[in-house]
């Protein structure tokens, strides 16, 4: 059965690999800025930090953002719950949003309903790499001065007017580098900020509040001077997860491109099947293909469907709402309808759609 995910690993990286591991020096050094700077190469963007994983990543933003518990937070129920439980961790109070049954998007309407005077940012996920309204949802947190966070724990490589995520315009930009993600490091995460002061303090986030350039004094000794004024993680990435992720840029349009050409090659044969219909798109944007998604009147005869024809067909996530840790199980129209209906079919880089 051809799988919905699967790790893409490059080849002939071993020997780089074990040269590292015997090296000495396996924490993150020149692997790590080159693999930032690929990053920021691609993206299109200076302001890039990669760290050891999407949970990381998450927390450096409410921390870098001073989130302090009881802030309301607004947010998509329908992600994956990766992108949630760190409000919960921040003892932040999440506020939900409702989506675009058609899309799975936040809907801009709906999240401006929701903002009152405790609400101090919005949290803008995109389904399974398929962007939602990011020009208008980046318009509504300037009218309110509210930073927005594109989520893009799935969406790497999602264009909007052929600019890259973390490249639109967005405060910040959250990726994950988790196993089944492209690019995929082992685990890890990336970030993207547009402002510089906010990417110079989540640096130091990054690595427990330490400001390295007065660390250590000139005997290499602890410099007593240098303060530690704020909170921190200790989130750089390895050498070795950062080597994988470069190997996995020298190849990522490749792969993106093979998921899209695989997305396109279902159109025909969805278009032919009763009360099944390709999942809307955002207009002016490009999905990485991470899936091919679709919407279905009976979704687990869809299921079922795609799976004895030897395609592992799924819903992928569940609605977040449903889960008592956040304390919000509100009923959402848009959500419910989106999740009774949303399918997605494989459209990964690991198979040509044309040949068996």
């Amino acid at each position: 059965m051809r799988p919905i995910f699967k790790p893409y690993m490059p080849k002939n990286i071993q020997e780089g690999i074990n040269e590292i591991l015997y090296s000495g020096k396996l924490s993150y050094g020149k692997y790590g800025s080159e693999f930032e700077k690929k990053l920021s190469d691609f993206i299109g963007s200076k302001n890039v930090l990669t760290v050891s994983s999407y949970n990381q990543a998450m927390l450096i933003v409410l921390s870098t953002l001073g989130l302090k518990p009881g802030d309301e937070v607004i947010a998509s129920p329908v992600s994956c719950l990766a992108s949630n439980q760190p409000f919960v961790i921040k003892g932040l109070k999440v506020v939900w949003g409702d989506v675009n049954p058609k899309t799975g998007s936040l809907c801009v309407d709906d999240v401006r309903s929701k903002i009152t005077i405790n609400t101090k940012a919005i949290f803008h996920n995109h389904f399974c790499g398929y962007l939602g309204d990011i020009e208008a949802m980046n318009a509504l947190g300037k009218e309110y001065g509210l930073h927005v966070i594109d989520d893009c724990i799935e969406a790497f490589g999602s264009e909007l007017k052929e600019n890259k995520t973390g490249n639109l315009g967005t405060d910040i930009t959250v990726f994950s580098f988790h196993t089944v993600r492209l690019p995929n490091t082992i685990d890890g995460g990336g970030l993207v900020f547009n402002d510089k002061e906010l990417f110079e303090k989540a640096k130091k986030i990054r690595d427990y509040g330490i400001d390295r350039k007065s660390f250590r004094d000139e005997l290499n000794e602890i410099n007593p001077t240098c303060d530690i004024k704020l909170e921190g993680y200790g989130a750089l990435m390895s050498e070795i997860n950062s080597f994988i992720g470069i190997h996995q840029m020298n190849d990522i349009q490749k792969l993106i491109e093979r998921q899209r050409l695989n997305s396109q090659s279902w159109k025909p044969i969805i278009e032919k099947m009763k009360a099944v219909s390709l999942m809307e798109i955002t207009i002016n944007t490009k999905p990485n293909n991470w899936v091919c998604g679709i919407l279905s009147k009976n979704k687990i005869a869809t299921i079922t469907e795609f799976r004895e024809q030897g395609y592992y067909a799924t819903g992928v996530h569940i609605n977040n709402n449903i889960y008592s840790i956040f304390k919000s199980n509100v009923n959402l129209k848009g959500v419910s309808n989106f999740i009774n209906n949303f399918v997605a079919i494989p459209c990964g880089w690991w198979f040509n759609f044309n040949k068996k």
